[in-house]
């Protein structure tokens, strides 16, 4: 980041026009934010809760927490006031950090856990950085997992696990200098946080933009961004409204879910040039795997199974089915240099269910998602994959219900592509039974507006049979 002082550290996209904050720029900055948290009187060894959203003051107070011992806990804005303040009670010191957007709420948090507010906007420019002290085990960050199942796990994240993740992904995507990387996660959520910290460790000028939409994306072609971090999701959209190909780019990295090989083929008759790579890993460690430019390409060519993996093991990862049944399914524990929560002997426990085939890692679920119907274990994740390969369904989550002769069965939720025409629940049926055994197809169907889902995207199954009740789901027929 220091080599070239006047090279662009960051470029923002706003009201579709480009700011830039240069490497000296944002050092400059990096010394207002600390003398911030001075005059606020953080101690050093505190951390400081954060609700804040992607963009420069953010990354500048990121930075400014990590040189001067004072980490940063960035937690959603849109999470719930119970999550937030079970968060931010568990971490010392004082102040609660916040954009003037946020500022109702983050007083109100501040009031229930006995902290001050801190409101972050426009900071002055100020000298050059002191020689300050940074050590390989000091604490950069604080990160939260998504908390699916609970009050959302600590994730500290030292200096030097950082540092050999920005080094594998630096090394599998092809950045450092000159490489321009577009971050569209959210702030406190990996996709965006860890991203943010791998570009600055490799020199990659980070480009963000305040929320997606087609027109904002658009506009990128403005900084020429040359990679991006995104979801599939996003790619449909883009997809749709012929907008995906931006021409100065090269490589285009998702994550959190797979790619249809009907969309694999229209992205790369769209850009053919341009890598695809998917790389799969937690708040916890990430990457774990990678579905290389070259798998996608084979997968274009007919291998078409391995969009339903998520690739190999990522260099430097040592990864284990633990206690695999009888299919080869078990927990999947990986072991590596930037994992940041592990047992005694190294391993990071990853609560998801998978197997390995000819060395390609295929996910079933998570731990406690596994439905066991007439003694024959379901995983959810792999009838929601075939659902969701169908032409007219975007969305489909599975869970399993009481049923006295069986233990549970199945219900599965389906968002249709067109709303007012949803698909014939027996031709669903028929479909998933091309694919899967006859146990684990859904015995129940229900067609919902959306699927809940918490501040980082993932779907809550638990909060599903409560959609019945709250007039979301339209339709059931028990087959």
């Amino acid at each position: 980041m220091l080599d070239d002082p006047d090279a662009p550290a960051i470029l923002s996209i706003n009201a579709g026009a480009a700011e830039t904050l240069t490497n000296a720029d944002l050092l400059q900055m990096v010394a207002a934010a600390i003398q911030f948290l001075d005059a606020h009187g953080v101690p050093p060894g505190h951390y400081v809760p954060a609700l804040l959203t992607t963009q420069p003051a953010s990354v500048t107070m990121l930075l400014a927490g990590a040189m001067s011992h004072r980490p940063l806990a960035p937690l959603g804005p849109r999470m719930t006031d119970p999550e937030l303040v079970a968060c931010i009670e568990r971490l010392d010191g004082g102040l609660l950090l916040t954009e003037p957007e946020w500022a109702d709420k983050a007083h109100a948090l501040a009031a229930a856990t006995g902290r001050r507010v801190a409101i972050v906007e426009a900071l002055t420019p100020r000298g050059g950085l002191e020689n300050l002290d940074r050590r390989a085990d000091d604490i950069a960050f604080m990160m939260h997992t998504s908390g699916t199942t609970g009050t959302p796990k600590q994730i500290p994240v030292r200096e030097i696990a950082l540092a050999r993740r920005a080094e594998m992904n630096g090394a599998l995507l092809g950045l450092g200098p000159g490489a321009r990387l577009v971050i569209g996660g959210l702030f406190h959520h990996v996709a965006g946080l860890g991203n943010i910290a791998v570009a600055l460790a490799n020199s990659t000028t980070i480009v963000l933009y305040p929320s997606f939409s087609v027109s904002t994306w658009q506009a990128l072609h403005t900084v020429a961004p040359t990679h991006a971090v995104t979801v599939p999701s996003v790619i449909e959209t883009l997809l749709s409204a012929d907008a995906l190909a931006l021409p100065s780019m090269r490589v285009l990295t998702y994550g959190g879910s797979p790619i249809h090989p009907d969309t694999m083929r229209r992205i790369h008759a769209t850009m053919p040039d341009v890598d695809l790579v998917e790389l799969f890993g937690q708040t916890e460690g990430s990457p774990l795997t990678v579905l290389t430019a070259e798998d996608h390409r084979a997968a274009v060519a007919g291998r078409e199974e391995l969009l339903r993996s998520v690739g190999r093991p990522a260099p430097g990862v040592e990864l284990h089915i633990h206690q695999p049944d009888h299919d080869g399914v078990g927990e999947v524990w990986a072991r590596c240099g930037h994992s940041l929560l592990v047992d005694a002997d190294g391993w990071q426990h990853t609560g998801d269910l998978g197997r390995l085939i000819d060395g390609y890692l295929y996910l079933a679920g998570r731990r406690g998602d596994k439905i066991i119907r007439g003694g024959e274990n379901v995983f959810p994740i792999e009838v929601e994959r075939v659902l969701e390969a169908h032409s007219e369904v975007a969305e489909a989550a599975v869970v399993g219900i009481p049923d006295q002769r069986l233990g549970e069965t199945i219900r599965a939720y389906v968002v249709a592509v067109d709303p007012a025409s949803p698909p014939d629940v027996e031709a669903l049926h028929a479909y998933c039974r091309q694919t899967l055994a006859g146990f684990k197809v859904p015995a129940e169907w229900r067609f919902a507006k959306t699927l809940p889902r918490n501040a980082a995207g993932k779907v809550l199954r638990r909060q599903l049979l409560s959609c019945d009740h709250e007039g979301e789901a339209s339709q059931c027929s028990p087959l």
